[in-house]
């Protein structure tokens, strides 16, 4: 197969395109192995793209640009962490039908999400900003448009919007009892000190300022994205909430299981640690936190287990969904107290 079937779409080891306007914009979004769901969702995020700066006499009262006819140029960057490169051939079709230079393919077989991540800041590094959003997301109408202009606004280093999940299948009572994937919601414009990448714009100029990347020791285990933006507000940078930025997060059902959720838990609490021991800089402070993480999680663990047997008494799917889960999550923090790393995304 050649190494480029339509226009817009780069092979591997490429350099990123020089010349980005810049006040330009990229999407990236991120995917190994999940060629269904980045069919669904690359029309989307190119017509999102596309409507931010459409081709002159294009854009009319249902092309609404970002911010008037001069909105910043976008495309969409699609990096495949799939060593296989399977994501190729879903993406070149859909790119055949799209305007010219709208989307972009990069391979980047090193392994680890922190690894896909670094590869869109460096295939970004001429644009202004940068939007992360999952290959398993569907963006709102104005996903796009309401995360720059908050951005515009109030010249933050980065925006947050809000992720909300919808199941492939209605999950069982104790999962939904125990509000698995339920996730925050605030008033727009509330500052935060730590984020995910699932729905996240940087300031690619403030990025550069406070040299940050994604740390590749967490990309297997997970957590990068927790290291990545705790380290930008600690750095001096502000990090924002965007109510009206929804995503739209599809739960497959191999993900609704006990056992699914529970590791997730246990991931979390374990990275959590992780990160908080690589921001605490000498070997005292380091020291200092590992006690502090053993104690926190030697308690949630006791606090968890204990709400565990009260549900099983009481019959409250509630209390137990809710105490195995803090007390999975309080296992993996005083795991991390002792240097134990739990790989979520570890491959064969």
């Amino acid at each position: 197969m050649s190494d480029i079937t339509h226009p817009g779409v780069r092979p591997t080891g490429e350099e990123p395109a020089v010349g980005t306007p810049a006040d330009g914009l990229v999407i990236a979004v991120l995917t190994y192995r999940r060629p269904e769901d980045i069919a669904l969702a690359l029309p989307r995020l190119a017509a999102q793209a596309g409507t931010s700066h459409p081709p002159a006499g294009q854009a009319g009262p249902e092309q609404e640009p970002l911010d008037g006819p001069a909105g910043p140029p976008a495309t969409v960057l699609v990096v495949d962490n799939d060593p296989e490169a399977s994501a190729r051939p879903i993406v070149e079709q859909l790119a055949g039908t799209l305007r010219p230079g709208l989307v972009r393919y990069v391979h980047e077989p090193r392994p680890g999400i922190a690894a896909a991540r670094n590869r869109a800041l460096r295939e970004a590094a001429s644009s202004a900003l940068l939007v992360f959003i999952d290959d398993d997301e569907v963006p709102s109408e104005r996903w796009l448009a309401q995360l720059v202009g908050l951005q515009r606004s109030s010249g933050a280093a980065a925006v947050v919007g809000p992720v909300i999940s919808e199941y492939e299948h209605a999950p069982e009572p104790w999962i939904e009892a125990g509000k698995f994937f339920h996730r925050r919601r605030l008033a727009t414009g509330t500052r935060l000190d730590v984020a995910a990448t699932n729905n996240l714009l940087l300031d690619l100029r403030q990025v550069r300022d406070l040299r940050l990347s994604f740390d590749e020791r967490f990309g297997l285990s997970g957590g990068s994205d927790t290291l990545f933006t705790r380290q930008l507000v600690q750095r001096g940078g502000s990090m924002l909430w965007c109510d009206e930025a929804i995503v739209m997060d599809r739960v497959p059902s191999s993900r609704l299981t006990r056992g699914w959720v529970l590791r997730r838990a246990l991931r979390s609490g374990n990275s959590a640690i992780r990160v908080n021991l690589e921001l605490a800089g000498g070997a005292t402070a380091r020291l200092g936190a590992r006690g502090v993480a053993l104690g926190s999680g030697s308690a949630r663990l006791v606090g968890g287990s204990a709400r565990l047997a009260a549900g099983l008494i009481s019959g409250s799917a509630q209390h137990q969904a809710k105490g195995v889960r803090t007390a999975a999550r309080g296992l993996g923090m005083a795991a991390g107290a002792f240097g134990y790393v739990y790989s979520e995304y570890r491959r064969k």
